[in-house]
């Protein structure tokens, strides 16, 4: 049962333990599909993309993590920027989305991807994502939310055999208020 659930800002002083969630996920979700990283975790949970980052802190534990961040992805711009008809200083990319195993199924991700969404839109930013269609959950909440693919793209980091990523982006008129 949740007691006590807050989604505050990312403090420098959550990453060891955001790094932790990450990986109890990996397994499950299969997000970030390359593990182990090539490289510091941390860098993965907080990069220097980052415009505003978030955790969800359960009664005092971090729990999940999401990030609004500068589009800046030169395979997925074009798509990103097309599917908005806005130039790649007016979007923004809802990212780094994750959470603990044991509080999924809880809203809690949804909580997460409102709360960046709602910082990107009150910064006028078209909102944007990626993913991987094999995350199906993520797919899933994200459609529910009213976001729609424009577009698919095969990055570098992707494993052969997985399927493309899927550029998405979100209009705010047709975001569901929660």
């Amino acid at each position: 049962m949740l007691t006590e659930l807050v989604i505050r800002p990312r403090a420098e002083a959550d990453l060891p333990a955001l790094t932790e969630v990450l990986a109890a996920q990996q397994s499950l979700t299969r997000y970030p599909m390359r593990w182990p990283l090539p490289f510091p975790v941390e860098q993965f949970v907080a990069r220097d993309v980052d415009l505003a980052a978030w955790t969800a802190v359960l009664d005092g534990r971090p729990v999940g993590h999401v990030a609004a961040q500068a589009a800046c992805d030169a395979q997925m711009l074009p798509l990103w920027e097309a599917g908005h008809g806005r130039p790649r200083e007016q979007l923004g990319v809802m990212g780094t989305l994750f959470v603990d195993p044991g509080v999924r199924r809880l809203g809690l991700g949804r909580r997460l991807h409102d709360t960046a969404v709602d910082w990107l839109r009150d910064h006028d930013l078209g909102a944007c994502l990626d993913v991987v269609p094999i995350h199906a959950a993520a797919q899933a909440m994200y459609a529910a939310a009213g976001w729609r693919v424009v577009g698919q793209e095969r990055p570098h980091w992707l494993p052969v055999g997985e399927p493309d990523v899927l550029a998405m982006v979100l209009r705010h008129s047709v975001l569901p208020l929660s």
